[in-house]
């Protein structure tokens, strides 16, 4: 079994608070019988931003996947706040931890009843729609109310991801996990919705994520940790 994990640290172990958000022991993923990563342990501490980056082929989105419960895993085990994740924790997990991609799947309708409709989901229904949270995170991204009623079927794919990534924060989630969430998108938009992360995370501090991009700028602007998945030699 071929170890593919070196971790590069450089958040001063000062700043971070004693006990993890997110705890991952000796994980192991294996597509096509070949293990992709092995042996691949981390935490992940209330207030973090931390890069996954790594070769092309080195799993990056695999592991966001595994981490986020949409893949299985062939080793080791996934703490989530002291509690190991199994079948009957995940749906509470999944509450939690939310996985957002570089292309989103939207429903038809319009951007609200985007919003609207994740709140009908079990694992949400103990929640309510926020649209006073929603104009404020618009006016973060420089939109009016009125982008509320636009049919998603009328959206550019920048104000798609917009909507997956309202749709994502207005849940609460204690940890997000964006997975080049911005690579296809233009420099501004890029940008506003770094913005609209930082904003999620001002409000409550102890929201972490993790974040993969192939531009080194970006992760340099909105990271303040690495880790980096490779092949040792």
């Amino acid at each position: 079994m071929k170890d593919r994990l070196t971790i590069n640290q450089t958040t001063k172990p000062e700043l971070l608070p004693n006990n993890p958000i997110l705890l991952v022991q000796d994980l192991g993923r294996i597509v096509e019988q070949r293990w992709i990563w092995s042996q691949l342990s981390f935490q992940l501490f209330p207030g973090e931003r931390v890069a996954v980056i790594g070769a092309s082929g080195s799993g990056k989105s695999l592991l966001l996947r595994a981490l986020a419960g949409l893949d299985p895993v062939q080793a080791g085990q996934i703490v989530f706040q002291g509690q190991a994740i199994n079948s009957h924790f995940m749906p509470s997990y999944r509450s939690q931890i939310i996985y957002l991609q570089q292309r989103p799947a939207l429903w038809e309708g319009t951007v609200e009843e985007n919003l609207q409709q994740v709140y009908r989901l079990t694992v949400h229904r103990h929640l309510i729609y926020n649209r006073k949270l929603i104009l404020d995170y618009l006016l973060l991204l420089h939109k009016t109310p009125d982008f509320l009623q636009r049919p998603v079927s009328a959206l550019s794919g920048g104000e798609a991801q917009i909507v997956a990534f309202l749709r994502a924060l207005q849940l609460s989630p204690a940890i997000l996990l964006l997975d080049e969430p911005t690579a296809s998108l233009d420099a501004g938009t890029a940008q506003s919705l770094e913005a609209l992360v930082a904003a999620w995370q001002y409000e409550r501090p102890q929201r972490a994520y993790l974040w993969t991009s192939h531009d080194p700028k970006q992760l340099e602007r909105i990271t303040n940790r690495q880790i980096t998945l490779k092949e040792k030699d």
